[in-house]
């Protein structure tokens, strides 16, 4: 594994160099269908690797300017319409607002109904939601510039952490830009007409009906799993079930022309999940409002090492919020000869880690390049805006 340095550059840090962690680029084939005046994205095809071509390679090409107006005129020959391109994003600025989302397309994991597509139109109200098959999906959406941004889940007050997520937060190059917090108000949908007591049994995601156990265990029905809260009401609506009902938000309610048996089914009533925002580019930070920061990084095998790492930002008074421990994939075991009777094996783990302040504040780049001294690996996820209120 080779070491990485970080430097920041206006308020952000960037990686350098390469590691064991490097994202490989991707070719993908990805099939879209149009439904409803809606985007549908699903992955399709073999992920093929693809090397990169190093910058210093097309410095050495030499060329005559007769070549170069060649090339000019190809350009003008396929590019009349500038319009029709791809509008390039920059690094954008706080003054524009989250709330305009007229012209934003965000992507989704679900189908229209989801508690995603709920997150993503209450962040970008009037915005174009991009259901996605797969979360993976989700990702090649925004880098395919299929879509400007992502809404992903990462974090359930009641299930806990999405580790497939975490994985493909680190397997992708996308940087969070924002996050949202949404209150999840599970809901019992039926066929009109139906009541309670016609159903016999109801479907929806697994965590969902985990988080519905008491209600559904009154009501003496068979639980079945499905991919997805929305997909169970748009299986109930779609073949006519009257038999059967579905947990699923009170939009897709809405959606399939079900009706609500039964609101706030869940057994906690504060059951809230948390979504990051993402895109291609990151956002500037700043120092005129509260930050979050979150990073991944990797340490070296030893007695204190974590601590140390922790307290790099304890010692500048940084609130650390999240704190997330993944095997790595790639190397899961690390050997150790520390006994007499022979090597010991233990589990070789990436870090990620929230934490409350902005890089754009020195005390957070400090911390950063105090923390690289016995990192093997280290990468800013994102720094952005706190969220303020529900």
């Amino acid at each position: 594994m080779s070491l990485t340095r970080v430097v920041a550059s206006q308020g952000c840090f960037y990686q350098l160099g390469r590691s064991d962690f490097d994202t490989r680029r991707y070719v993908i084939a990805s099939n879209w269908k149009r439904e409803t005046s809606k985007w549908r994205c699903s992955i399709g095809g073999q992920l093929l690797a693809q090397p990169e071509t190093p910058v210093e390679d097309e410095s050495k090409s030499s060329s005559s300017p007769v070549d170069g107006l060649a090339k000019l005129h190809v350009s003008r020959k396929f590019h009349k319409d500038l319009n029709s391109l791809p509008r390039p994003l920059s690094v954008i600025d706080l003054s524009a607002s989250p709330r305009d989302g007229s012209n934003v397309r965000v992507a989704y994991q679900g189908i229209p109904g989801a508690y995603s597509e709920v997150a993503a139109l209450e962040t970008y109200p009037g915005c174009e939601a991009v259901p996605c098959d797969q979360f993976e999906a989700v990702f090649q959406a925004v880098e395919l510039w299929l879509a400007d941004k992502a809404i992903l889940s990462i974090e359930n007050s009641l299930g806990g952490s999405i580790h497939r997520n975490y994985d493909l937060l680190l397997r992708h190059r996308l940087h969070i830009v924002g996050e949202v917090q949404l209150i999840v108000n599970h809901c019992l949908l039926a066929l009109p007409g139906v009541t309670k007591d016609d159903l016999k049994r109801v479907l929806s995601h697994p965590q969902a009906l985990s988080q519905c156990e008491n209600t559904l265990s009154k009501l003496d029905i068979i639980r079945e799993n499905v991919d997805d809260t929305a997909g169970a009401a748009q299986f109930v609506a779609s073949n006519g079930l009257r038999d059967t009902g579905a947990v699923a938000s009170a939009r897709a309610a809405e959606i399939y022309g079900l009706n609500i048996l039964a609101e706030r089914i869940q057994d906690e009533s504060d059951n809230i999940t948390r979504f990051l925002i993402l895109a291609r580019e990151p956002i500037i930070a700043r120092t005129d409002r509260l930050f979050k920061t979150s990073i991944v990084f990797t340490l070296e095998e030893g007695p204190g090492v974590l601590f140390k790492a922790l307290a790099v930002f304890a010692l500048r008074n940084i609130n650390l919020t999240k704190i997330e421990s993944r095997p790595q994939r790639n190397r899961p075991l690390r050997v150790v000869d520390d006994s007499n009777t022979g090597s010991a094996k233990y589990f070789d783990y990436l870090f990620f880690i929230d934490f409350e302040a902005s890089m754009a504040e020195p005390r957070a780049q400090n911390a950063l390049g105090h923390l690289q001294e016995f990192a093997t690996f280290l990468r800013v996820l994102g720094c952005y805006p706190m969220t303020s209120a529900l």
